[in-house]
């Protein structure tokens, strides 16, 4: 398959402050480098770019030795903490800027949309502005013109197209922006998280429409945003950048679960340490045990296996009326999925009076896929909240062969498994 981009020893680098090297010899020395087409000297001090810590350099590396191709037709999702350089890497791509070191080769028209109001002027209307995007793309006026009415009709705003855009809310700038950037004909396009500001119904429609410009039309996709659900969905393959590196590339999926693992590396296993909790602390969680049907503890479970969770926890109340705990189920995306709760099964706990305790819950044949999953903690005391955890640990489930059949759920086939029966009647013709 032919290659739409080529990125080659790509780097960037910034610098913190004030421009200048503070003094007037060492300008000299950065502009003589220059004129001689060498490399700035100062870059050699230059520092990862941690945005959490303080660096001893004011020159950081947004980008570093970045190296990729990507496929003409393929649906790229772009992924990594804040700082990562997830921007400046699609600023770089749609030439909005140069690299410091590092060749951009990209095969085609590339239409962009980076920032709120990206490539429109604020005194043009709508329409006028439809006509300039096209012509900074290098189309004709007919072919924009061919387009217009779709373009209208996607983004919603066709009362307003004939309105000077600086009287647009943010949500009908990217509106019309997007619509101009999807239907306009390019063959790369590239979107930075600019989609988040848009109702739920227009993401949606957006989402759509990059998968169909990429499925249907052979387009090039290159996609950032914080949503990893929009991301799988979309993507096919993606890249996890972090700290201005490649840290991952690969299926979509994959790269997905190595960046959440990564992201949740401070997810505290021992309870008592955990400080990001509320609660009036009449109960504390202090820790947890998972184990097997043959009672053993273990650090993972297989889909279709009975396992018991053991919740401890400190009584620092005395006598407890009525105690409530529960559970909570996030898959890797952040999103609630199941939810264990000891009074919608009307198993309150009344009147202990122990110091210590361990709440125990039966979860007969696991019926979550194989994948990463985080626990929530909750505990009310009397009706009040005594103890809150967000995240308190991880839940691994492996591949297991949850209906008996030899058969493994693919990935991306939902959450759970659910037992079920096919059967077939006949009728005659």
């Amino acid at each position: 398959m032919a290659v739409a981009i080529k990125v080659e020893n790509l780097s960037k680098a910034y610098q913190l402050g004030q421009i200048g090297t503070g003094t007037i010899s060492r300008d000299l020395e950065r502009w003589w480098a220059r004129t001689r087409g060498k490399q700035d000297p100062f870059l050699k001090i230059g520092e990862e770019n941690d945005r959490s810590t303080k660096g001893g350099s004011n020159i950081v590396w947004s980008l570093k030795d970045i190296d990729f191709e990507i496929a003409q037709g393929e649906a790229v999702g772009i992924i990594g903490r804040n700082g990562a350089g997830k921007s400046t890497l699609l600023k770089i791509l749609s030439r909005v800027t140069v690299p410091t070191t590092g060749t951009v080769k990209a095969k085609g028209r590339i239409a962009s949309l980076l920032e709120v109001g990206t490539g429109f002027h604020p005194e043009l209307t709508g329409r006028e502005n439809i006509y300039l995007n096209g012509a900074i793309l290098g189309m004709r006026k007919k072919e924009i013109t061919r387009k217009m009415d779709e373009i209208i009709d996607f983004s919603g705003v066709e009362r307003y197209i004939d309105t000077p855009v600086k009287r647009y809310s943010s949500g009908m700038y990217v509106r019309l922006a997007f619509a101009v950037a999807a239907h306009l004909d390019s063959e790369i396009l590239i979107v930075d998280e600019v989609l988040a500001v848009g109702d739920a119904e227009f993401q949606k429609k957006c989402l759509g429409k990059m998968g169909e410009v990429s499925k249907n039309e052979g387009r090039t996709i290159l996609f950032v945003s914080h949503n990893m659900a929009a991301i799988q969905n979309l993507s096919s393959t993606g890249l996890m950048l972090e700290f201005g590196k490649i840290k991952y590339s690969g299926t979509v999926y994959d790269t997905i679960t190595n960046y959440l693992q990564s992201a949740n590396t401070n997810i505290i296993s021992n309870l008592n340490e955990r400080k990001d909790r509320s609660g009036n602390k009449a109960v504390f969680f202090t820790g947890f045990e998972i184990r097997n049907h043959s009672g053993e503890l273990v650090n993972f479970f297989r889909s279709g296996e009975d396992f018991t969770l053991n919740i401890l926890f400190k009584n620092n109340t005395g006598l407890i009326k009525e105690l409530k705990v529960g559970v909570g189920i996030n898959n890797q995306f952040g999103e609630r999925i199941g939810h264990l709760n000891n009074e919608m099964t009307s198993q309150l706990f009344k009147n202990i009076n122990c110091t210590t305790a361990a709440v125990q819950i039966f979860l007969p044949k696991l019926p979550l896929k194989h994948g990463r999953y985080t626990i929530t903690l909750f505990a009310s005391v009397d009706g009040e909240i005594a103890d809150w955890v967000q995240e308190a640990f991880f839940l691994d489930v492996e591949h297991g062969d949850f209906y008996k059949t030899g058969n493994l759920l693919p990935d991306g086939q939902g959450d759970f498994l659910i037992e079920h029966k096919f059967s077939i009647q006949e009728f005659d013709s």
